[in-house]
């Protein structure tokens, strides 16, 4: 894989008030950030309505409390039509992602915590749960795209946002992925292991691991903001890359599974 990998952290966090399930076998559910709190209207989504990405026909309810079951999400990124929507220019954190180029890989990792025998387990982690293969750019949204690019944008957070209130049209980004894009099977692990053999800072440093902190501390710190994390043009990642792909490959992220096009926001199996 010749492209950049940009690293974009994503779904509920350790500060949210419920958490996305990973299951023992590596299959995994992710639940969204809250939508903003003044907005609502049909083209926001609720968490009551997110189903499985495994059966569209099962909803996701049992992992949220009924206090948020009407509360509208931000579901982003979306894996039916491969899109990720950020806020470039006003939010630093997603400013590196203006460098972001056609092919290049958008990999989206997640705080996901173990969930067996009906019930959220101690053990959460950080996992890659899929990505974009970066196919275009709309920049700086400020007015309502045109009717083509309406039919890749309409199930993208965004631009639902913008639906219920079109002050929204604030400057946002949006990135298509092609159809190599994938929402992954099952979730591979991110940790210390992988992160010193693949991942360097901003200055092309290794992780520092510092005893006072855990990993899971340390990666959430080095995963906050939006960066490139891996350049196979520079020789010297080249081995980077290509231990990051044959580590995915491990885990069967790619494995085969049921297709549907009815579940809510996309959240369905990779195209074969």
């Amino acid at each position: 894989m010749a492209g950049r990998v940009f690293l974009v952290n994503v779904g509920a966090n350790a500060s949210h008030k419920f958490q996305s399930p990973i299951f023992r076998d590596g299959r995994f559910e992710l639940l969204p950030i809250p939508e903003d709190t003044c907005l609502s209207g049909d083209s926001l989504v609720k968490y009551g309505d997110l189903m499985s990405f495994y059966d569209p026909g099962k909803s996701l309810r049992q992992y949220i409390s009924e206090q948020w079951w009407d509360r509208a999400c931000h579901a982003d990124p979306e894996f039916y039509q491969y899109t990720y929507g950020d806020n470039c220019d006003s939010a630093p954190r997603a400013a590196a992602l203006k460098n972001i180029k056609p092919g290049d890989f958008m990999f989206f990792i997640a705080r996901l915590v173990g969930f067996a025998e009906d019930r959220f387990l101690k053990s959460a982690g950080f996992f890659l749960i899929g990505y974009l293969e970066l196919e275009s750019v709309l920049a700086q949204v400020t007015q309502i795209p045109t009717h083509g690019e309406l039919q890749w944008l309409n199930s993208n957070a965004h631009m639902r946002r913008a639906a219920a209130d079109p002050s929204l049209l604030n400057g946002f980004w949006v990135f298509k992925g092609s159809s190599n894009s994938r929402r992954f099977w099952r979730a591979v692990p991110v940790n210390r292991d992988l992160a010193s053999k693949v991942f360097r800072t901003a200055d092309n440093q290794p992780w520092t691991w510092d005893s006072n902190r855990s990993q899971l501390q340390t990666i959430g710190s080095y995963t906050r903001s939006c960066r490139c994390v891996i350049d196979p043009s520079v020789p010297e990642e080249q081995e980077q890359a290509d231990y990051f792909w044959r580590a995915i490959a491990q885990y069967e992220a790619f494995a085969a599974g049921p297709r549907s096009t009815d579940s809510i926001l996309g959240l369905r199996a990779p195209r074969e």
